[in-house]
């Protein structure tokens, strides 16, 4: 929790407390309730948040569990390789977040072609399902403007009713185990006469053709790469 006061985070906390299970709170707030109730916890220190979305605490958040994973999974020596592969992605990933922040330009001559829109439908799949609604609520609370994530594997089952030229349509395709499959709901959302705007890896000549409009990021370990692919979108 960012302020430490969510009432129905809170409310769970208390109710898993009541049952005995062990408590622990990552905020961004010292002495808040969420704080003061667990047992342990993480102070992300990301700085307060002046405005009425939540993006630096987001991301702090998102880095303070990937490490709380890495600790937890310390003594396992079956996952030996993959800690190390992404502790080495974090050595990493201030220079890559840097590279992302050059691409400012390109963010707002794009948000300039979609603030009029209506709607806006972000897609994507695996890790970066939970950036995809991460940055439709940032559309909607800070736009005002309908947004939905959509996992790409869920376009048959509604949103694909939804997909003409006129519906903005914005895919996260990353070169990850999942490639393939987004690939097939891109090539539905084309075939439907949709113009998608792609946030992919640099380079990657094979994605960019089927794109409308794209911004690149830099590649990292997979469960890291939603630290990159989200901060366009906030």
């Amino acid at each position: 929790s960012q302020s430490g006061e969510t009432a129905d985070t809170l409310m769970s906390l208390r109710y898993c407390k009541q049952r005995g299970a062990l408590i622990v709170g990552i905020t961004n707030t010292v002495g808040s309730s969420i704080c003061r109730e667990s047992h342990c916890g993480v102070h992300v220190n990301a700085g307060p948040e002046i405005g009425v979305a939540s993006t630096k605490a987001y991301t702090s958040q998102f880095i303070a569990l990937v490490m709380f994973g890495l600790v937890m999974s310390q003594d396992r020596i079956s996952l030996g390789n993959r800690r190390s592969e992404i502790i080495d992605g974090l050595s990493t990933i201030e220079d890559k977040i840097r590279k992302v922040l050059s691409l400012d330009e390109k963010v707002k001559e794009l948000a300039k072609d979609l603030y009029q829109q209506r709607s806006l439908l972000i897609m994507g799949r695996g890790y970066n399902f939970a950036t995809c609604l991460e940055g439709a609520l940032k559309v909607k609370e800070l736009t005002y403007m309908h947004s939905e994530g959509i996992l790409a594997g869920e376009l048959k089952h509604g949103p694909l009713a939804l997909i003409d030229e006129e519906m903005p349509v914005l895919m996260i395709m990353m070169r990850d185990p999942v490639y393939m499959k987004c690939m097939n709901a891109l090539q539905q959302v084309t075939a439907r006469g949709g113009k998608p705007i792609l946030i992919c890896e640099e380079n990657d000549q094979g994605t960019l053709q089927n794109a409308s409009k794209y911004l690149e990021v830099p590649k990292t370990v997979d469960c890291l790469q939603g630290i990159l692919t989200v901060i366009p979108l906030q």
